[in-house]
């Protein structure tokens, strides 16, 4: 055979051929006849094609790829047509063959993961061409042999084609960068030996020593090392192989690296040096071996994060217990303006906080603008809380402007975030510590009364809180307490002790109405205060808080009207003679039952000596009040 092969009648201008050379196409040629003729490897389907039928459907457990343009050719060879009588399909310029030949790739991979030597050999001799052909990752054979650790497969390929043995896939991996992950120590010290590439990286900038100092293998650095591995070039992120030996705490590896001419200061793209990676992760011996190098161990990140500051996040206590003894700062700030004991406090470990005090500056702290008191309290950590009052804390210190602002409510001390979590144990030991009930903006007792807890009323109460406080964006004319605590069922032992204990119960029939006619009710009004969470005022609130709401406007809400009558009565109790306004006597005039209320309005009733201990009518809806000097319950 001599010249070009003649190409199948209309073909002409679809040949896959056309760019190979005479002798290329005579091996292709004595390749497929190989194939067909003898059927020396039939069992190999990845050096044969599929047959292109309309309704060829793969098998569910063949892997299949579409060939890149570049390679089709190789599987695309003329067939000899065993039946000229029945001419072959596709024969036709107007149906030419098809250019995407769909190929069963899985055989191949199997002789390779399965180490089949014999078969490979016989591929690399009937069809070599085919090991250079990618898959959907852009994986070649030599890819697969790194991937499956076959070093034998290896050696074949690689004096099949030498020329492939730094071929990239399609995140840019090279076979070598395969065998480091995989801890295919063998398969490592082949591809270098064979001239592979120790700095091509992937995508993501990662190397194969950096792979290896990933997840550590001495081996394998070691080989890469002698191979003139570079030990600077970091990934996307920044991270050296250093960063990453020292993030996984493997100090022989750490050591490897430094000889070879590691920077023990390098800098992530976070401004981290592997010292502080080191100490992410708790390693407490790479850390010994790091600062006998000389490492930095009040570096600072980005964020202005120490070692310390890390450590103390993430609970490490050996960690902290070291740096310490190394006299590691205590008192640097993060740029948020935080030390390590906030943190410490924050995340609740109990015993690098007690590590931490005595290390730790007090006018550090204050110029922090939070004490650790209000992060003790705002996260319930009641026993860190105890020694940090017992450290000598100021329990009254308030946030700094800046702090507070972040809140809604503006709250400012650490007795506000114990009364808003409801932690009855954290309030009472501030209080019994000295704690001022009345420093907030808005009282905490407002938030106790607002949540229903008697038991934090009471503590708060006995500690002289403001009985009469108001609530700077909802302004009432009368106590804020007996607003807010109008919703509950147990309003009326609630209002007994209230008025016991000092609050304002005169206010509360002090109207500017009086007996004339009021203007009509504004239930729709925006922010009902009784279903409005707190919080600090705006140009928003403007308006409203120039409203000033009367006890009769409040108490003729729809959602506190039926309780109406019995609040009045008990109110009265603790009153002299009072006139009452045309909306209240309308709120009594709107249940019959409700009618003998005015009589202790009339200056002929005279106040009981003991309001309460004052005998009760009971109530129209069948509750019936049961009162003793200490407490008031309510019992159906």
């Amino acid at each position: 055979m001599s010249g070009a092969m003649v190409t199948p009648r209309g073909f002409d201008d679809y040949s896959p051929y056309s760019a190979l050379s005479d002798d290329e196409l005579m091996k292709l040629a004595i390749d497929r006849s190989l194939i067909e003729d003898n059927n020396s490897i039939g069992s190999i389907q990845s050096s044969q094609p599929v047959d292109r039928q309309p309704n060829y459907q793969p098998n569910q457990f063949t892997t299949r790829f579409r060939l890149p343009s570049a390679t089709r050719h190789m599987y695309d060879f003329p067939r000899a047509n065993p039946n000229p009588a029945n001419p072959h399909p596709n024969t036709s310029p107007a149906n030419p063959p098809s250019a995407d030949p769909i190929i069963d790739a899985r055989p191949l991979v199997t002789v390779i993961k399965n180490g089949d030597l014999k078969a490979l050999k016989e591929i690399v001799k009937c069809n070599p061409m085919s090991l250079l052909v990618p898959n959907q990752e852009g994986w070649i054979s030599l890819h697969e042999a790194a991937y499956y650790g076959q070093k034998e497969c290896l050696k074949i390929l690689l004096r099949a084609h030498p020329g492939m043995v730094n071929t990239c896939g399609s995140y840019n991996q090279t076979p070598l960068l395969l065998a480091a992950t995989f801890h295919h120590v063998n398969c490592v010290e082949c591809l270098l030996d064979r001239g592979a590439n120790p700095d091509i990286a992937n995508k993501d900038g990662e190397t194969p020593l950096f792979k290896a100092c990933e997840k550590p293998n001495v081996e394998i650095v070691d080989h890469l090392l002698k191979y003139g591995a570079s030990v600077h070039k970091a990934c996307v992120q920044g991270e050296t192989p250093l960063h990453e030996a020292a993030g996984h705490a493997n100090v022989e590896i750490c050591q490897m690296l430094l000889e070879a001419g590691a920077k023990l200061n390098a800098i992530n793209n976070y401004v981290m040096e592997p010292f502080y990676v080191a100490t992410q992760n708790g390693g407490v011996d790479v850390l010994h071996f790091l600062i006998s190098k000389g490492a930095d161990i009040n570096s600072q990140a980005r964020d202005g994060e120490t070692p310390l500051y890390e450590a103390s996040k993430n609970g490490h206590k050996e960690v902290v217990e070291l740096l310490l003894s190394h006299k590691a700062d205590a008192n640097r700030t993060t740029k948020s303006g935080l030390l390590p004991l906030h943190v410490a406090v924050q995340k609740g470990h109990f015993e690098i906080v007690s590590m931490l005090i005595p290390a730790t500056c007090k006018v550090k702290v204050q110029r922090s603008g939070i004490s650790p008191l209000h992060l003790a309290a705002e996260h319930n950590r009641d026993w860190i809380l105890e020694m940090l009052i017992e450290a000598g804390y100021d329990v009254n210190v308030q946030l700094a402007e800046d702090r507070s602002k972040m809140y809604e409510d503006h709250r400012s001390t650490a007795l506000y975030f114990a009364v808003t979590n409801s932690n009855l144990e954290a309030a009472n030991m501030l209080l019994e510590a000295g704690a001022n009930p009345n420093l907030d903006m808005f009282n905490p007792l407002l938030i106790a009364v607002r949540q229903g807890y008697m038991e934090m009323i009471t503590a708060l109460v006995e500690h002289g809180a403001n009985m009469n406080a108001s609530i700077p964006t909802h302004p009432c004319s009368f106590p804020a307490v007996v607003m807010l605590g109008m919703k509950y069922m147990h309003i009326l032992n609630y209002l007994k002790y209230l008025m016991s204990n000092g609050c304002d119960a005169l206010s509360c029939f002090d109207c500017t109405y009086g007996s004339k006619p009021h203007p009509p009710l504004k239930t729709s009004r925006r922010g009902s205060v009784f279903g409005e969470t707190l919080h600090y005022i705006t140009d928003e609130d403007e308006a409203r808080r120039n409203t000033c709401v009367q006890f009769c406007e409040a108490i003729s809400d729809p959602t506190i009207s039926h309780w109406a009558g019995p609040i009045i009565d008990v109110l009265l109790d603790y009153v002299g003679h009072v006139k009452l306004c045309s909306r209240l006597i309308e709120n009594l005039d709107s249940y019959r039952d409700w009618a003998g209320i005015k009589v202790k309005a009339n200056p002929t009733w005279q106040l009981p000596a003991c309001p309460s201990l004052a005998p009760r009518r009971a109530p129209p809806w069948g509750l019936m009040i049961t009162v003793s000097t200490a407490t008031c319950q309510m019992t159906s």
